[in-house]
């Protein structure tokens, strides 16, 4: 301020303040409202995209793939959650199969519209085929239809991280069964980025979603035509359904493995009664047995340590083969399943309701991984879930890296750097040698739990 200029008054300064107090409070007003908005779409899975063709209101009906009210000769763009994109196309749809295109014919003209989608449940996987979803400007662009169906189509994609045995539930069949398990069977497969091992190794799920062979259209020279076509998959979380996003808001885990046990022809749908079936019998315990990382050092004195606690205990390795069909009965006549986490816990889907998932968690702060791909699934189907953390001393890590290594001192700095590197050490490189004394409260919690049931 210059000797010249006069100094505000007491009354001038508090207005300013009071003016300064009242912006920042309307500044924070504004931002809270959007925070809580913009949750609450997170939450919802708004429709970002809708392009509709004008028809008679006669021709209305319930776009079932998208859980919202729709019109024939619609498309709706969805995005549920973080994973996942797809487009629900209704009214005259046309499939080319050697462009991979679908196309929807208007009954007069109309605007163009396009999206592209990557029908593969992980839009980010880049070896995924796109498939051009259009709106047509008039039936004069459409091309003509070799091959034509009364019922709905459902076209999604392999690859991406298929192969894992998470992965092809996570990824893929969860899913499929979410999009479509209410035809009832009355549904066309459309697949991209074919593996052909795929369809024979899970024949029998996809028998029990559809009642018909699936389509390579990687293979395929036909333009399908169908009434109703769903391009691509929602994966909701990992390895779980979130009921309100599913057609009808009816859907749950555990509508996916009575489904399993269904089609699989599983005999137990509960644990076996200590109390009421067999009273002198013991609850039988599966110890996940793997070949290369995350390996149980001390395999036979933990099975000791099971038997010690009551179980009847065996080790198994549970690598998918050529179909999982045998895989899923024998899974099935475990009451509890035990193992380091990876994908063999996955088998989990084909124990019964009310028997005991184990996971044991290795070294390096993996706790909230392996909770939300194991943990809050397990209880989601209705299974018991109980953890093991393993300590440093239990971590083949400490042996091969030393106490030095980052790996070992700062799990915390391992996790930022990415990851590809928390993987190489944490998954990779680490196997684990239980101490069974440590141990045994969790085998103990686990044989209460099945002795009350």
């Amino acid at each position: 301020m210059s000797c010249c200029e006069e100094k505000p008054g007491k009354s001038m300064k508090k207005a300013l303040i009071h003016l300064n107090i009242g912006f920042v409070v309307g500044v924070l007003f504004v931002l809270l409202t959007y925070l809580v908005v913009s949750q609450q779409t997170a939450i919802s899975g708004f429709n970002v995209s809708t392009a509709e063709v004008q028809q008679p209101p006669a021709e209305k009906q319930l776009n079932q793939g998208s859980g919202v009210s729709a019109e024939k000769g619609k498309v709706v763009y969805n995005t549920k959650g973080y994973y996942s994109e797809t487009c629900e196309v209704d009214g005259d749809v046309r499939i080319n199969s050697t462009a991979l295109t679908v196309s929807l014919v208007p009954a007069s003209s109309s605007e163009h519209r396009e999206w592209r989608i990557r029908p593969y449940s992980r839009k980010t996987m880049p070896d995924v085929k796109m498939v051009t979803v259009t709106q047509l400007p008039d039936k004069a662009a459409a091309p003509a239809c070799t091959v034509t169906y009364s019922m709905p189509a459902v076209i999604f994609a392999l690859g991406g991280l298929t192969g894992n045995f998470w992965h092809d539930f996570t990824d893929v069949l969860v899913p499929l069964f979410i999009a479509s398990r209410r035809y009832a069977g009355e549904v066309q497969f459309l697949i991209t980025n074919m593996r052909l091992w795929y369809p024979v190794a899970y024949k029998t799920i996809l028998q029990g979603l559809s009642k018909y062979d699936v389509v390579d259209l990687d293979d395929d020279a036909h333009v399908r035509c169908f009434p109703h076509v769903t391009v691509g998959i929602h994966q909701h979380r990992d390895l779980s359904i979130i009921p309100e996003w599913s057609p009808g808001g009816r859907l749950a885990m555990p509508d996916f493995t009575r489904f399993l046990r269904e089609v699989y022809a599983l005999p137990r749908a509960a644990p076996a009664s200590l109390v009421r079936d067999e009273p002198g019998r013991r609850p039988r315990l599966l110890l996940i047995h793997r070949g290369h990382s995350r390996r149980f050092m001390n395999e036979q004195e933990i099975l000791r340590a099971a038997e010690a606690a009551g179980f009847e205990a065996v080790a198994t390795d549970l690598r998918r083969d050529v179909t999982v069909d045998e895989q899923a009965k024998a899974v099935n006549s475990f009451d509890a399943l035990l193992g380091v986490h990876g994908a063999g816990l996955t088998n989990a889907v084909f124990l019964p309701p009310g028997a005991v998932l184990i996971q044991v968690v290795p070294y390096g702060k993996m706790d909230v991984i392996a909770t939300l791909e194991f943990g809050e699934p397990a209880k989601e189907m209705g299974l018991r879930y109980l953890d093991y953390s393993v300590t440093a001393e239990e971590s083949t890590l400490l042996e091969t890296l030393g106490p030095e290594h980052p790996a070992i001192k700062d799990p915390d700095a391992v996790h930022r750097s990415g990851w590809n590197r928390m993987t190489e050490f944490y998954l990779d490189k680490q196997s684990v040698r239980i101490d069974v004394a440590r141990f045994a409260p969790t085998l103990a919690q686990a044989f209460d739990h099945l002795r009350q049931q």
